[in-house]
């Protein structure tokens, strides 16, 4: 590491531009800082041109490329680390370097988790954050509404956050050597801005691909030459292009009207513009701090609430605004040629540009790079005494893990507990459907790009993974090290007092939380797990080598939790060899009681084809079920299509069944693997027409609430999810024996049968004479009493449990 190394990048590598600049600048010239060594991260043609013009030759200034091996070293041995954006996914602030992250603006448009999928588009923004040690604030309203709000930063960022005002504004006091250089750079672009007054017209990016940008463009010029016209020929509006698509606008088949140089700081081009006109863009906050008058512009602001969303009303804003480009001219035009103010311009300067004095510059360096603290404005993010955990949900895809993760997250005490989850970063549709039904008070966290380690440390983990070896936390440092440097490059300096892998099948995920810095580490045990290792699927058994490795880690979790009193003392007996009996614990699983409900007041039509209900006819099943005559009735079964749910059993039972009493029918909803296969025993049993797969529902609830009895014939079982959601329905339940079956409901109303063909044939014709009672579940009890299950899952400590982390060198 060299301490006097400071590495710096703007916009992805666009140039030395914004806040960036301006430190180093301010550092260049302190005398105090006459050892540092200064490198750039470039990766625009133009702006190296301009950086070689400057710096050629200059002892203690260089510049790299962005994506070089240069690159990366300096990234990973520079002291000071200084961007405005984003270090991409595979960077890990490595210990002893200083990251200073200054963004790149005070936010009107709606930010992180406030954007529509904000969580999974700001994942790198946010995992930035947390590695940060200051963030740079220009007002409390950044700090508090950005970073501690929309970027959920609250109860984890470990860093500071600096409120000094912003370094880039301080250049737009211009001098005059500053004034000059930007005017002939003007004249170089084919711009002349002699004896004409300046106004800049500075859009945000409205595109939704930044490489497909052409006809958003084309419609960009148009509006620079109108607004050009409407303010009349002594007056020159120039182009200031969003960052991302400079370099496309600049090579736009006949050009952009007055495009800036992106060599230009936009802040100079602000301390040069007599006027401002904008939309939705952040620099304008910047330009009150010159006190002269800015417009805005949106001819498509209803769209763009509704769409990406403002955090001020657009009405309030400190200028006229308007969606006509003529009237949008005319009023700044007057406030130009006028001695007043906006009406609300003042008070926009007090709130959103206090500390602008010209002098931010040093006194962020005062902070960051001297230590000072004294008569600074300088703080921790804030808390709010929430006890901050956070979960791993597992795969994602739709299964009874994802379901019970999911209604855990809304049932959770969000008021007690501040909740991360952790995510694999997945482009599938269902795991992607599946991400945004999280609660939206969960701060969500995503696993992007890949280990940082060696391909010798690789091989050694692929070599214990093959043969079946798990090591144990702290035994050896390269080990150890992997998986802490995992950690770090997720969660950078965010802690949380309690973690738990909700999946419980991956022993990459196990690996990853027992190296969590937290004092309490949790795994789920969601079925009889031993039984789950050595199932047997097309004869191979797939969870075999996971499972395997997983329950070597078990030692090392402080609580081992199966999701019922039944089958935690299962589990306890089963996994004896691997774990000791007093960590293993029960929280059962919570349904989503609000959104059975509302599945269940969605009309049977609508839930099973949408959009579509009344426009074609629906399935067989679907039809016969809509017109159902009243001595028929409805055996339904929801899960998926796999051996343990055990549905080819069923099928047989309801056979049996269905030769004595030909107007009973059977749904089974889900998918699997067996489809094919249940689909052939349907037509070998002579079930067409008495039994249906309907595949994969979106709303089951509806189904299950026009069915009359709800059946399950698993193998084994945690605490099946939907025989919750059936007891919500108000449904007879029957079900087979296993494990857990006698506690899956409070109340035990469960029509329990044994595992044979017979019995299970039994129980569809005693549900069938009226002799299996509804079931019933008092939500509200059943909810506290497993929220106090859960509560005492977190406070659980095992201090023997520790990783000890060994020092990097």
């Amino acid at each position: 590491m060299r301490a006097e190394l400071v590495c710096y990048e703007s916009f992805g590598g666009n140039g030395m531009l914004c806040n960036p600049e301006a430190i180093f600048r301010g550092l260049l010239a302190d005398a105090e800082f006459q050892h540092f060594e200064h490198v750039w991260i470039i990766d625009d043609d133009e702006a190296a041109a301009r950086f070689r013009d400057e710096f050629a030759g200059h002892p203690r200034v260089s510049m790299v490329r962005r994506g070089t091996s240069d690159y990366y070293r300096a990234v990973a041995t520079a002291g000071y680390l200084v961007n405005n954006a984003t270090f991409p996914p595979h960077f890990s602030k490595r210990p002893g370097q200083v990251y200073l992250n200054t963004w790149h603006g005070t936010p009107l448009k709606q930010m992180g988790f406030d954007m529509p999928d904000g969580a999974r588009q700001s994942a790198n923004t946010l995992r930035n954050f947390l590695h940060a040690d200051y963030l740079l604030a220009a007002n409390p309203f950044m700090a508090e509404t950005m970073y501690e709000d929309a970027y959920r930063l609250r109860n984890v960022f470990a860093g500071e956050i600096i409120e000094e005002g912003y370094p880039r504004i301080d250049r737009q006091w211009v001098d005059e050597e500053s004034r000059q250089r930007a005017e002939e750079q003007l004249r170089a672009a084919g711009i002349d801005t002699a004896g004409r007054r300046v106004v800049l017209f500075a859009p945000t990016w409205r595109g939704t691909d930044f490489a497909h940008a052409g006809a958003d463009l084309d419609e960009l010029a148009r509006r620079t030459e109108q607004l050009g016209r409407e303010l009349g020929g002594e007056i020159v509006v120039l182009l200031k292009t969003h960052q991302s698509v400079h370099a496309i606008a600049r090579t736009r088949e006949g050009g952009m009207p007055n495009l800036v140089p992106n060599t230009i700081p936009t802040n100079v081009l602000l301390g040069l513009a007599d006027g401002l006109i904008t939309d939705y863009s952040s620099i304008f906050f910047d330009y009150l701090a010159t006190g002269r008058p800015v417009a805005f512009y949106t001819p498509d602001a209803d769209d763009y609430e509704q769409s990406r969303g403002t955090y001020l009303p657009l009405s309030d804003l400190p200028g006229p605004v308007s969606g006509d480009a003529a009237e949008t001219a005319r009023a700044l035009r007057a406030l130009m040629d006028g001695s007043e103010r906006h009406p609300q311009y003042g008070a926009w300067q007090e709130r959103f540009v206090p500390f602008d004095d010209g002098d931010a510059t040093s006194r962020v360096i005062a902070i960051v790079f001297r230590g000072e603290r004294e008569g600074f404005r300088v703080r921790r993010a804030a808390t709010d005494g929430r006890t901050p955990i956070m979960v791993y949900l597992g795969g994602m895809k739709s299964n009874g893990i994802t379901m019970s993760a999911l209604n855990l997250l809304h049932n959770i005490d969000h008021e007690k507990y501040d909740v991360t989850v952790l995510l694999a970063q997945s482009r599938k549709k269902q795991q992607r459907a599946n991400q945004r039904r999280i609660d939206p008070r969960v701060r969500q966290v995503f696993r992007m790009g890949e280990m940082n380690a060696s391909k010798a440390v690789q091989v050694r983990r692929y070599l214990d993974n093959r043969r079946l070896k798990s090591r144990r936390p702290s035994s050896r440092g390269w080990h150890t090290r992997l998986w802490a440097d995992e950690w770090i490059r997720l969660f950078g300096g965010a802690k949380f007092q309690w973690v738990a892998d909700y999946s419980g099948y991956s022993a990459f995920w196990s690996n990853l939380l027992l190296h969590a810095p937290a004092r309490r580490r949790a795994i789920w045990l969601h079925n009889e797990m031993m039984s789950d290792r050595d199932r047997t699927v097309g004869g191979r058994k797939p969870l075999h080598r996971n499972l395997s490795l997983v329950f070597e880690l078990y030692p090392y979790f402080d609580a081992l939790v199966s999701v019922s009193p039944t089958l935690t003392a299962h589990n306890r007996q089963g996994l004896e060899a691997f774990a000791r009996p007093e960590t293993f614990k029960t929280v059962r699983n919570l349904p989503n009681a609000d959104e059975v409900a509302a599945g269940r007041a969605v009309p049977l039509r609508d839930a099973a084809l949408g959009s579509a209900a009344e426009e074609k006819a629906g399935p067989a099943w679907l039809e016969e079920l809509c017109g159902r005559t009243p001595d028929q009735k409805w055996f339904v079964n929801v899960g998926r299509l796999s051996p343990e749910k055990n549905q080819e059993r069923l099928l047989r039972a309801f056979a049996d069944v269905s030769r004595e009493r030909p107007e009973a029918r059977l749904l089974i909803v889900g998918q699997g693997p067996l489809r094919e296969h249940l689909s052939e025993l349907i037509v070998e049993l002579g079930l067409e027409g008495a039994a249906f797969l309907t595949g994969m529902q979106r709303n089951p609830w509806a189904i299950m609430d026009a069915a009359d009895c709800f059946v399950m014939s698993s193998r084994y079982e945690g605490q099946p999810m939907v025989i919750l959601e059936a007891a919500l329905c108000g449904m007879p339940i029957v079900s087979t024996r296993f494990a857990s079956v006698e506690d899956a409901l409070p109340e035990r109303t469960i029509h329990i049968v044994e595992q044979d063909d017979a019995a299970l044939a039994a129980g569809l014709r005693a549900s069938l004479d009226g002799e299996v009672p509804p079931s019933r579940l008092d939500i509200p009890r059943y909810t506290a009493d497993v929220l106090a299950e859960l509560d005492d899952v977190i406070a659980t400590s095992n201090p023997t449990a520790a990783v000890r982390i060994p020092k990097r060198r």
